[in-house]
């Protein structure tokens, strides 16, 4: 049989270590498709229901294993759905590959059938961007797209026409007149150093020496360095706040962890971020700059592994390039170890009572259920290595004050897209990439809606995930959004015919449970659990249930009775719940 280039591509793939291309089939990529059937031993393909989906998966797999995420796509419309997964990449710097079909090249430029230049759209999304139109390329063009993504924290993407895929493996068809021949390159990326230079990190400790209140804010860039974050920490008295990303950097009973800060975050957090004279950014280009300290008040210290994101958010006295653990590690002999422990014991005590706030608004007496309290549940009845990938919404503040994280947990999210339906998709590809650990997702009824046909794609594949929807019918964040502008909610909750997922996971041959009681929720999450095979809980939850920020200030405060001043229509159910939510706090 003879070799075709779409062989070439899987066999670099391959080379380079990608064991997995999540993808939909189609017309515009049939002849890669057969490279793959002739390669299923070395590149396993994952048949998804929409290719947003599959780019939400290659994601997710960069994230979750450190390695190249690969997605594939036909020409056209399939090639526009992956845009939105190929964003999150982007954004939250992930390296990704994405591959194309394209119309045939006798044919380009005609405005024939599902014509889109690929090329053209991805130009805003991708760091390396080609259209290869000469066997002769491959596997040259592979190597440098793949480098160039792990390079650039980003998506690189390959467009390859349909006669090219299927030419023979060896053809050139070119004359060759430039004093050059394709490339001969090698599957091999060595990362840059990542120990800051000597002077940087001398002068960091000199800064970080004399601080007399140091905080440090660690992001998803130190999920890797948790032992160097936590020595750091001991050593500096300082503690630690996690970006909503970094949330598992370290463990949230640490007596250095204070959550989170921004609308999602602690009041502990966001009191330290007001009170600290000195912080260490690790791993971070936290965004929310209303929420860091004020410019000018506070001395800044910053280790980045990319040299453009350095001082992006705040007046950076000293810039660290490198990477958070190697950084960190180099770092510590220079730090001097401070004996006083009041600033640090301050903030455990702070994070004690907001421990006892939070688990008061845990009841599983509350009716409708609370959606703290399913959170609390799947908390509990998670294993200690479980990893929970949740979507973006109200579910993301549950997440990020009742999921714990303890011993070897894991947590994934669209961090700076904060796009909405990952959490599925997210789920099925870490549980690919870890077979023997519990996933969990957890998901909104908005979000799951729009991708649960990959829960088909779960059932199909066996995959043992737990998918938990936070079912309060309807666009929660949006909702609570609206408010906060001072304006009451409109078009946000979905009404009747009321949602049940439980029947779809049933229908595809999954485990499937609608909870409508709260004495229901804690056996149902944990019979879930315990489901060979993916399995669906639908909890019924509070849709008048606010997502309060950890600190609220008098203009959030101002602008929210506008809203009920100005007609919110739910107002009466929205207060009764303020109130119980106080009642109970006040009752712990």
């Amino acid at each position: 049989m003879t070799a075709i280039a779409s062989e070439v591509l899987i066999e670099r793939l391959a080379a380079w270590g990608v064991d997995t291309i999540f993808g939909l089939p189609g017309d515009g990529i049939n002849g890669i498709m057969e490279g793959l059937r002739r390669h299923t031993g070395q590149v396993r393909f994952v048949l998804v229901h929409h290719e947003e989906a599959a780019a939400f998966m290659a994601t997710a797999h960069a994230k979750a294993t450190g390695r190249l995420g690969v997605c594939l796509a036909t020409s056209g419309p399939g090639g526009i759905h992956l845009l939105n997964g190929l964003y999150d990449a982007k954004l939250d710097h992930q390296p990704v590959l994405a591959i194309t079909g394209m119309q045939e090249t006798s044919v380009l430029g005609t405005g024939y059938q599902q014509e889109v230049h690929l090329d053209r759209l991805y130009a805003d999304v991708a760091e390396y961007n080609l259209v290869v139109d000469n066997p002769a390329q491959l596997p040259g063009v592979v190597d440098i797209a793949i480098r160039t993504a792990y390079a650039r924290r980003g998506v690189a993407h390959l467009s390859i026409p349909n006669d090219v895929q299927i030419d023979p493996a060896d053809a050139d068809p070119y004359r060759h007149v430039a004093p050059a021949t394709p490339p001969a390159t090698a599957p091999i990326y060595l990362p840059p150093p990542g120990i800051p230079r000597r002077e940087d990190l001398q002068a960091a400790a000199e800064v970080l020496n004399a601080g007399d209140r140091v905080a440090i804010l660690a992001g998803a860039g130190a999920l890797h360095a948790r032992r160097e974050v936590l020595a750091v920490a001991e050593a500096l008295g300082a503690p630690v706040i996690k970006t909503l990303p970094g949330k598992a950097v370290i463990p949230d009973d640490s007596p250095y962890a204070v959550g989170g800060i921004g609308l999602l975050g602690t009041r502990p957090g966001e009191e330290l971020a007001e009170d600290c004279d000195t912080l260490l950014m690790v791993g971070t280009n936290f965004p929310y700059t209303k929420h860091l300290p004020e410019p000018g008040k506070t001395r800044v210290v910053q280790i980045e592994a990319d040299p453009t994101r350095a001082g992006v958010r705040m007046p950076t006295h000293v810039p660290m390039i490198g990477d958070a653990r190697e950084g960190l590690a180099a770092l510590l002999p220079l730090l001097v170890h401070k004996e006083d422990r009041a600033h640090l014991e301050k903030y455990r005590k702070a994070m004690d009572h907001w421990r006892e706030d939070m688990a008061a608004l845990e009841s599983p007496r509350r009716h409708p259920i609370a959606p703290q309290y399913l959170m609390s549940c799947i908390d509990r009845a998670a294993a200690d290595d479980a990893i929970l990938t949740c979507d973006s919404g109200t579910v993301a503040t549950w997440a990020a004050r009742h999921w714990t994280i303890r011993g070897d947990r894991g947590f994934y999210l669209s961090g700076n897209l904060a796009t909405m339906a990952p959490g599925l998709p997210y789920a099925i590809a870490v549980q690919r990439a870890f077979p023997g650990r519990q996933v969990i997702a957890f998901v909104g009824d908005g979000g799951f809606a729009m991708l649960m046909a990959e829960f088909l794609t779960a059932a199909h594949y066996r995959l043992p995930i737990t998918v938990v929807v936070n079912n309060n019918d309807s666009l929660g964040q949006i909702l609570w959004e609206q408010m906060v502008l001072g304006y009451p909610e409109h078009g946000v909750r979905f009404g009747e015919p009321a949602s049940d997922f439980s029947a779809w996971a049933r229908s595809c041959g999954g485990y499937g449970r609608k909870v409508t009681e709260p004495g229901d929720v804690e056996e149902a999450v944990r019979q879930a659990l315990a489901h060979d095979g993916p399995a669906l809980v639908d909890v019924n939850v509070n849709p008048n249930e606010p997502p309060m920020p950890g600190k609220i200030s008098y203009e959030q405060a101002r602008k929210f009775a506008e809203a009920f001043l100005r007609g919110q229509p739910h107002r009466a159910a929205i207060a009764t719940t303020l109130f119980k939510d106080k009642i109970s706090q006040l009752g712990r």
